[in-house]
């Protein structure tokens, strides 16, 4: 325990993702990560170290970028945000009390300078309605109750759009839990999917309820066999850009070099970055590494 400690202390040090690195350098793009507590049991939405080893691997990969981490919420210092070229969001979500709704305001004031916004698996869920038509328009789709599904599958990718964000990510499957049938803007204005697959008739064996399956869903995959769109990139009027990638729920699946670069090259174009020609470059990290990230650290 006391050598796995260390070695998490050693990666946070190494990295340079501390909240109070605040302020960009002159020229230098900001990515702030924003954090919710880990909810789920040891491997599941570990937000706290998947923030911690994607900013990591940004920051030693990406020049001219520096990757912060406001942990376990949003920051108590809102200034933080003022400077940021884009916002990354992995937490819970699900109801009104969704930490970027209820900040909508500032949300609002950023985006309208061109900001970038990135939400990850869970934080895609808000309410139909006014926290529904916020994300719309940051990033052009969302988690809705009733409409949307959230099954444990493994999907399969095979072929990527002519888009920066698929740069160097190969073909792969991973299981995770591929939220799908979500609510997008009207005729995917300015939208690209990024993964689209097919899911399995297994995807929709449980009953009807507000996760786990309905009839439009069922018309959808079943009778239509429509790809579904599991990450999206967004161009949005206002010059900023956003991104949404349904996977995340298990920590281990970004030891996948083409899931963890996919994501790692939306972060950076969000952010207007430069991404490089066969993508944002990472280390696999080891189990040792993935174990040490689980410790929430403030």
């Amino acid at each position: 325990m006391k050598n796995i400690l260390v070695l998490l202390m050693l990666f946070l040090s190494a990295s340079g993702v501390c909240a109070q690195e605040s302020k960009a350098a002159a020229g230098e793009k900001k990515i702030v990560f924003i954090s919710g507590p880990d909810s789920h049991g040891k491997g599941e939405h570990e937000h706290n170290g998947g923030c911690t080893l994607l900013a990591k691997a940004i920051n030693d990969s990406v020049p001219g970028v520096n990757a912060i981490i406001v942990r376990n919420g949003w920051p108590k210092d809102p200034t933080i945000l003022d400077d940021a070229d884009a916002i990354v969001i992995y937490s819970d979500g699900g109801g009104d009390d969704h930490m970027a709704f209820l900040h909508a305001e500032q949300v609002n004031r950023l985006t309208g300078k061109g900001v970038g916004l990135v939400f990850l698996h869970f934080s895609l869920e808000v309410p139909k309605g006014n926290a529904g038509d916020q994300f719309l328009k940051w990033i052009g789709g969302y988690f809705e109750t009733n409409w949307s599904v959230n099954p444990v599958w493994e999907a399969k990718f095979a072929s990527y759009p002519d888009h920066p964000i698929s740069s160097g990510v190969k073909p792969f499957s991973i299981v995770d839990e591929w939220y799908y049938h979500l609510r997008f803007a009207d005729g995917m204005k300015n939208i690209t999917p990024i993964l689209q697959a097919l899911p399995s008739d297994e995807t929709l064996k449980l009953p009807d309820g507000t996760h786990s399956n309905n009839k439009y869903v069922r018309d959808a995959v079943l009778e239509k066999k429509e790809l579904q769109t599991l990450a999206w990139a967004l161009d949005r009027p206002d010059g900023g850009r956003g991104f949404g990638f349904t996977g995340g729920h298990m920590h281990k699946n970004w030891q996948n070099d083409s899931f963890r670069k996919l994501v790692l090259n939306a972060i950076v174009w969000s952010a207007k970055g430069e991404i490089p020609k066969d993508g944002v470059p990472s280390a696999t990290p080891t189990d040792t590494e993935l174990n040490a990230l689980t410790k929430t650290v403030e």
